[in-house]
């Protein structure tokens, strides 16, 4: 299938890529989906169509106060409860919990809002005096507001490794409503048996190939130059030379070319 759209096909692809049916390709099966979880891990990591940025609202639980942390699988999908979008548990790396607490609450009697209903409209309808004060008053008193929130409830600093799937965020946990929602900016890896285009990626097509090269190669080596019938010597680490040197101008193509480029820190 020159459009694989799930493990079998792609592996079957690989496979006739390194000369099956015509050639016989020593590599289990077993050993090939070995070799394509390798292939998706590296994908998901490196790769930009592997994952996602996504923004997750958990609403804080009594668990969570407790044990000062929370779990990523207890988040659920991005796009609802019954969404197909990636959840807790494909998460990679947490950017940022949102502001939540006193100052980021917004209603009908906060300043914030008493600025948009009546100076930013005012500002754009010419309601009383607003119409003199331009976007420029309306914009500074915006950055004075953010100022104040900045001084005395300043972003929560994060703590996430995707091995102990915790999200530990620095404060004092007794002083968060229960039931409050927090919002998780993070990039989540998207899962190929719901989203099987990704199967059909080139890079990830030619890096499954030589990824299972390599370990044909690896397989006949023990039997490096052994003469088989009809005067063929077998050449099993030579296919696993060609293979490495394969593998790597895949992996630098996709670190030059296709990683996300590594985000700025500011502070």
């Amino acid at each position: 299938m020159a459009a694989p759209n799930s493990r079998e096909t792609i592996i079957e692809y690989a496979f006739k890529r390194l000369g099956a049916p015509v050639i016989e390709i020593n590599v289990d099966w077993t050993q090939a989906e070995d070799r394509l979880d390798d292939a998706l891990d590296f994908f998901k990591e490196r790769h930009f169509d592997g994952v996602e940025r996504v923004f997750f609202a958990h609403q804080v639980t009594e668990q969570d106060k407790t044990q000062e942390y929370i779990s990523t699988s207890d988040i659920g999908p991005v796009n609802g409860p019954t969404g197909d979008g990636p959840s807790g548990s494909d998460i990679l790396t947490v950017v940022k919990v949102f502001q939540f607490g006193q100052f980021s609450n917004i209603n009908m009697f906060d300043i914030r809002y008493q600025l948009a209903l009546s100076d930013y409209f005012g500002i754009n309808r010419g309601l009383n005096a607003a119409v003199s004060q331009g976007l420029a008053s309306y914009d500074s008193t915006k950055r004075y507001i953010n100022l104040i929130e900045d001084f005395f409830q300043p972003e929560k600093a994060v703590r996430f490794s995707k091995v102990t799937n915790k999200i530990h965020i620095d404060m004092n946990w007794q002083e968060v409503a229960t039931g409050e929602y927090v919002i998780i900016e993070a990039y989540a890896a998207l899962n190929p048996e719901t989203y099987t285009k990704i199967f059909n990626d080139r890079l990830l097509k030619e890096y499954v190939t030589a990824l299972i090269k390599r370990q044909w190669g690896a397989n006949l080596s023990k039997y490096d130059g052994v003469p088989m019938p009809g005067g063929v010597v077998l050449r099993g680490g030579q296919i696993m030379s060609e293979a490495q040197q394969e593998i790597q101008l895949i992996e630098q193509k996709v670190y030059s070319q296709y990683e996300l480029p590594v985000d700025f820190m500011t502070g």
